[in-house]
Parts: structure tokens; sequence; C-alpha cells
């Protein structure tokens, strides 16, 4: 059965690896919330779990809320340069940062506004970094209880996340501050390499009784 999810910014292994192993229908008009990963990623740094934070443009008075599919980024100053600094300085000596370097710095130049767009976008580039295709297919309306489909939409509630049994890996900092889990999947992808897939694919995920 296929999963409805929403696009979150470079996903968290468990989401990651819920992409990996299923059709993906992406949620398309639910409201933003704050304090997802709709607009946000944790990674590993010298001074531990961190947090990587893309600024939105909050509209104000009786427009405070909007939909997540209109929510623009705040490019008034270079957070993609400063956010791309941040993961050369935690990841340039883990194993295959140079590997997927030229792969995944383009996204952090250029003119993106849509929050969404840019979420799908980077979804897309590790989806072609570790080998598998993801398919486009939106809603075309809010539900609730959505039909015909596994409801994994509570992945991208940072305050409620599961604590996903997972199997450790190597991590840059690991002697310091032990081994961290469900970290965006970059952290994976830079660690790991061409072992990502599989470590996803291996994960055991009940998304209908989490």
């Amino acid at each position: 059965m296929k999963i409805l999810v929403h696009p979150s910014y470079f996903p968290s292994i468990a989401t990651f690896a819920a992409i990996a192993q299923h059709q993906v229908v992406w949620e398309t008009y639910d409201n933003f919330q704050k304090q997802t990963y709709r607009n946000r990623c944790y990674i590993s740094t010298d001074k531990g779990k961190h947090m990587l934070n893309i600024p939105i443009k909050h509209v104000g008075g009786k427009e405070g809320r909007q939909k997540y599919a209109d929510v623009v980024m705040e490019n008034s100053y270079n957070w993609k340069k400063e956010h791309w600094r941040t993961l050369e300085t935690a990841y340039r000596t883990s194993p295959f940062f140079e590997f997927y370097e030229d792969d995944l710095k383009p996204l952090f130049t250029g003119p993106d506004e849509s929050l969404f767009n840019f979420n799908l976008k980077t979804i897309l580039t590790i989806a072609d970094c570790i080998g598998i295709k993801v398919p486009d297919e939106r809603t075309d309306h809010y539900e609730v209880t959505p039909k015909n489909l596994i409801d994994a939409r509570f992945l991208v509630d940072a305050k409620k996340e599961k604590n996903w049994e997972m199997e450790p890996y190597p991590q840059v900092f690991e002697e310091r501050h032990n081994f961290i889990p469900n970290l965006s999947v970059l952290d994976l992808l830079f660690n790991e390499g061409t072992n990502t897939l599989a470590y996803l694919k291996s994960l055991s995920l009940d998304l209908n009784h989490a």
C-alpha cells in the first residue's frame, strides 16, 4: 500500500527508509506547522546533535496560517551558504563526503523560494545518490483520515518522534558523543555511502502502529 508523507528538509533516516521501502504520495494540502522537519534537519557535529533550520517568511495578521505548499523561504541572508559550511566542517573527514560533494553542493546555491519544492529537490537528489526513483504523486485535497493510504505524516513531527530501533553505524564524532540515531539521511550517506540503501531497506518500520 502507498504511504502519505510530507516532503521534509533532507529527511530523517526513518523517513527516508519509509520512502525507500514504499510507493510515496506527497501531502500537498496541509497547513504549515512550526517545529517540524518541514524546515529543519539534524546532523552530528563536534558539539553533538545540531539543527540546520531553513528560515521562512511568516505571514502576519489573519493570514498567519498558510498552506505548506505556499511557504516561501527567507533568503534575505545566505542560509544556504551557512548550512553548506556547517556540513563541510562536520563531514569533511567522513568516508563519503567527497564522493557525494558534487551532487549535493549545487542545492546550496541558486534562488529557490518554495520550501515544499526545495525539500522535494533535496529528496530527489539523495534518491539519485543511492539509486532509487521517487514518484511525484501528490494529494489534490486534504483528508484527516486518508483512504487507501498508510498515513505516515507523523514522521514530520519532531516533537512526537518515535524511538526507532536502528543498528549503529560508524559516525564521525562517535567517540565523543556515542552513536546518535535517526539524524538526517545526510549523516548516513556521508558515513555509509554505497551501503546507504541497504541500511534503509533493512530498517523495520511499523508505520501502521507508530
